[in-house]
């Protein structure tokens, strides 16, 4: 699948432009990422850079996240990121938000024992609703320690386009980890 061997592998869902993405594949070459995002822009962007600088430990994939989901084998995946997903703000949209019990049974099913799910949104909404869907799952066990844990970015975080307008509007991220049970 990969022009390099793997030691494990990770999905990031709507990468957008691909910062995060890229600068992941870049710092861990051992780990395979597959990349998700269904917009053209975002899309363009990434081929663009994977244009001048290739990762052999890169793949990406243009269509809905949820046909890769249900596509992969059980407990392929040793992590998967979604962050600053569209938060669908207004009430009646909620529906539409990618975490809810669907999307969360696709993602215990493809994460291996001990896979992580890590979240990250500045909409409070968002961030509860995410909480509260995983903890009624149960198979995820959400790994804050301390009140500043979920405030707190991931180590090496590279940060996101995302992330400094929500700062720049004065929102304040969450970072969430999930542990596959």
């Amino acid at each position: 699948m990969f022009k390099t061997q793997v030691s494990a592998l990770q999905l990031e869902i709507g990468f957008g432009g691909g910062e995060h993405l890229l600068h992941r594949a870049t710092v861990a070459p051992q780990i395979g990422f597959i990349g998700v995002e269904p917009f053209v822009n975002g899309m363009a962007k990434m081929m663009t850079a994977l244009g001048k600088t290739p990762l052999a430990n890169l793949k990406v994939y243009d269509d809905d996240a949820t046909r890769l989901l249900d596509w992969l084998p059980s407990a392929s995946l040793d992590g998967i990121d979604l962050l600053y997903p569209d938060p669908w703000p207004k009430k009646k949209h909620w529906k539409r938000r990618f975490v809810g019990p669907a999307n969360l049974a696709r993602f215990a099913r493809v994460l291996k024992a001990g896979g992580r799910f890590r979240f990250a949104s500045d909409i409070d909404s968002y961030v509860n609703w995410t909480l509260l869907a995983c903890r009624h799952r149960g198979d995820f066990e959400w790994q804050a320690r301390d009140a500043a844990d979920w405030h707190r970015p991931y180590a090496g975080w590279p940060g996101t386009r995302y992330e400094a307008k929500a700062i720049r509007e004065g929102r304040r991220p969450a970072y969430l980890t999930f542990i596959r049970q």
